[in-house]
Order: C-alpha cells, then sequence, then structure tokens
C-alpha cells in the first residue's frame, strides 16, 4: 500500500515538473512567432489616421498596427488569417468617394427694398415658395455659386459682394461636408452645413503694416439631408437685430 502511495506521488511530481516546461517550450514559442507576419497596407484613396479604428478591430492580442512613412501606408503585424481579413475589409471601404456638384444661393430677405443688390424676379419659383413662409417685402440674390465636393471631404467657398476678388475677404464664407447614404433604392446626402459673416475690424494705415483683421460670426450651422436633385431651403438667419435676413437655398446631386 505504501510503494502504491509513493509511485503515485511520483507521478504527480514528475507531472508537474513536466507539464510547465512544455507549456513555455521555447520551440512551440517560437513555432508561434514564425506564423506572425509584417506587411504593409497601401490605401488609395482614404488616409491611414481614417482606417486605423476598423482595422485595430481585426487585429488579435498579439497584433500591432502603425502608421507607414505616408498617409495612405500602414503597417500591420499579426497572424496571415487576419491580416487577409483586414485587406478584405479595407478593400471594401477604400474606394473612390462619390463627386457630388452644390448649387448654392444667398439670398437677402429685407422689410424695405435693398439698394445695390439684384431683386429677384416675383414669379420665380423659390421667391413664391418663400413669400409662402416668410413675410420679407423683398428678396435680393447676394451671390450664388457652384461647389464641387467629395463624399466625407471638407468643401468650403466665399460667397458675397467681394467672393470674386482675392485681394479682399467675401462677406461670407461657406463650409460643406457630405456623406452619401445609399440603399437599394435611395441616394441620400446628408451634409453638415455652416455660414459665417465675416467683418473687416481693423485696416493697416499702410501697406508694410499688419494685416488687415476679420471679426468672423456664425450665422448658420446645421445639418441636413437631401436627395440628389434636390433643393431646399437650409435657413434663415437674422442681421444684426435689423429688418434683414440671410437666406441660404442648396441643391446637391451625386455626379456619375
Amino acid at each position: 500500500m505504501k510503494k502504491g502511495i509513493i509511485a503515485l506521488l511520483a507521478l504527480a511530481f514528475a507531472l508537474a515538473v513536466v507539464v510547465p516546461a512544455l507549456a513555455e517550450d521555447p520551440a512551440q514559442e517560437a513555432a508561434a512567432a514564425v506564423k506572425i507576419k509584417t506587411e504593409l497596407i497601401h490605401l488609395k484613396y482614404h488616409n491611414g489616421s481614417r482606417m486605423m479604428a476598423l482595422i485595430n478591430t481585426y487585429l488579435s492580442r498579439e497584433g500591432r498596427l502603425s502608421p507607414g512613412p505616408d498617409e495612405k501606408i500602414l503597417v500591420i503585424r499579426d497572424y496571415p488569417e487576419n491580416i487577409a481579413r483586414v485587406r478584405q475589409a479595407v478593400a471594401e471601404v477604400d474606394v473612390k468617394p462619390a463627386d457630388l456638384l452644390f448649387t448654392v444661393q444667398l439670398i437677402l430677405g429685407s422689410d424695405e427694398p435693398e439698394k445695390g443688390a439684384e431683386p429677384m424676379a416675383a414669379n420665380d419659383p423659390i421667391i413664391k415658395e418663400l413669400r409662402s413662409l416668410l413675410k420679407y417685402s423683398s428678396y435680393s440674390l447676394l451671390d450664388t455659386s457652384l461647389m464641387r465636393a467629395l463624399d466625407n471631404q471638407d468643401s468650403e467657398v466665399r460667397l458675397g459682394a467681394k467672393a470674386r476678388d482675392d485681394s479682399e475677404k467675401a462677406d461670407f464664407e461657406l463650409w460643406l461636408k457630405p456623406q452619401v447614404i445609399k440603399d437599394e433604392k435611395t441616394s441620400l446626402i446628408q451634409t453638415e452645413v455652416r455660414l459665417r459673416q465675416v467683418r473687416l475690424a481693423y485696416v493697416p494705415p499702410s501697406a508694410t503694416s499688419a494685416k488687415p483683421e476679420y471679426i468672423t460670426t456664425d450665422l448658420i450651422g446645421t445639418t441636413l439631408n437631401i436627395k440628389s436633385g434636390d433643393k431646399t431651403v437650409i435657413g434663415v438667419s437674422k442681421l444684426d437685430g435689423t429688418g434683414k435676413g440671410l437666406i441660404l437655398i442648396i441643391s446637391a446631386k451625386i455626379v456619375d
């Protein structure tokens, strides 16, 4: 009986020594390390910083992701099967962004006819629609512009009397950031819109002095959804508590 107990204890001791040794076998660790590869992910359209959050969801605990020598290259280190999944996910997302065309009209509504401004015809469909919504007696077109933009990228244009003269600041600045949302039936252009007024605050006494200083005031900030080819009134912003208001009208379409 005592011999049997001694034999069992000896076997347990042997297993206690052998099992950890097997678990920490350098040959096994080396084999696992051999499976891990380091590769470069080359992007066509998106920047690496925008893709890193997506790629990190596919990495193992041993996986690593770091920026490359430029914004279109990422360095990935992981098991081959994970790298393959990353490449497939990147190929689905890193596609050419949609090309968009915006038509922008900046209109001034006033209780009195505006001197020096181009009045809009009373039979204009836009004016008819505005008259049913607003109570201004006259409407003048301050500026109109075409804006090209890419999906998920910023676009900016200057509007107003000075917008066509690069030596002077425009009266208004319009910033857009569109995102195309598609399903089987509809293409929707979800667009962040910011309009601000720019006013001259300081004029240097001579050409060699400091540059002119400007004051900017946010007028309109919103997010809208437009179907490709549709037109919408973005908003109305009153100017300095007067009887005048700015009306921003935007139409958008996806350019094939």
